[in-house]
């Protein structure tokens, strides 16, 4: 389900891979689960869920993909606990306790032991590429996620695949900080109950509305008063609501008023796939939505200015 997102732009000049090319590519790089000593392990995976099928699918030109994650959960107090008393039978028999490069080398051999009966954790993650527009979303706000799939991309693509982070000509944290104190949302878009204030001095200090009407006094003295916008809830054409970070990063992500709204990656619901109907709704909602919300921050900044990931 794509809750959230951050979006790249890929470079002008740059030719997309033949499909089935790319589809088995991705193929060749399927995801496997963690063996028993490795703390995580990243692969592709079919987006309609369905096994054995096609790691690549196109709904009205929009190319969607699933990279599926699994790291090893091992609790750091485990660790320290069975390390300490190793530490101590050690101490205990040559009357010195271990440390520096000693105590280093003992607790990596007591992760490697009891790595095998750590919890495993998977995730899935969409990655949508709109070849048209040149565009890429990933179905993550993490930075460092983000980080990971690029280089998952980069491998598939085999490093072609030029991509801008896109950055506008107003800051998304200026541009909420102007709509909040003239308490008017930009064209298209409705501010809702929920937004936080913090200082931008070394005090950090955080002011956090939920639930809460915005079109106050208060709010814009917090503002006039150093206070910047990380993040505002809003809505676009009574259709999505979302949370808009000062990152240009989307959360929340909620479709309003349409039956079975949900994001590629859904699940079907009995013998009737809607994969290509939920995939089509948030892959056409979501261009205009991002259309609107670069134009309301004053277009982009052009990709000689933006460094190059």
């Amino acid at each position: 389900m794509l809750k959230s997102f951050t979006c790249f732009r890929i470079q002008e000049g740059w030719q997309a891979p033949d499909f089935h090319a790319l589809s088995d590519a991705l193929a060749r790089t399927a995801f496997r689960p963690c063996g028993p000593t490795e703390r995580r392990t990243s692969g592709w995976v079919p987006p309609r869920g369905v096994e054995h099928g096609p790691m690549l699918e196109s709904v009205g030109g929009q190319w969607l993909m699933t990279l599926m994650s699994e790291s090893r959960q091992l609790p750091a107090s485990a660790v320290r606990a069975e390390l300490d008393l190793r530490l101590d039978a050690v101490e205990a028999q040559i009357g010195r306790r271990p440390r520096g490069k000693a105590k280093r080398e003992m607790k990596e051999q007591v992760e490697h032991e009891l790595m095998p009966r750590a919890f495993t954790r998977k995730s899935a993650v969409t990655v949508w590429i709109d070849p048209r527009s040149r565009m890429l979303v990933l179905g993550t706000p993490s930075a460092k996620a983000a980080d990971l799939i690029v280089a998952e991309l980069l491998t598939v693509f085999e490093d072609r695949l030029p991509l801008t982070p896109i950055h506008t000509a107003q800051s998304p944290a200026g541009a909420m900080a102007a709509w909040l104190t003239s308490r008017q949302a930009p064209a298209g878009f409705s501010i809702d109950l929920e937004c936080e204030l913090r200082q931008a001095d070394d005090s950090r200090a955080t002011v956090k509305y939920t639930r809460h009407t915005l079109d106050t006094d208060e709010v814009v003295q917090h503002l006039q008063h150093g206070k910047t916008p990380a993040y505002l809830a809003m809505t676009w054409a009574d259709r999505v609501s979302f949370v808009l970070t000062d990152e240009l990063k989307i959360k929340r992500l909620k479709f309003l008023d349409v039956e079975a709204a949900a994001a590629p990656g859904a699940a079907s619901d009995g013998e009737d796939d809607s994969f290509d109907a939920n995939a089509a709704l948030a892959t056409g909602e979501l261009s205009q939505l991002m259309g609107d919300l670069l134009d309301a921050l004053g277009g982009e900044r052009p990709p000689a200015l933006a460094a190059v990931v």
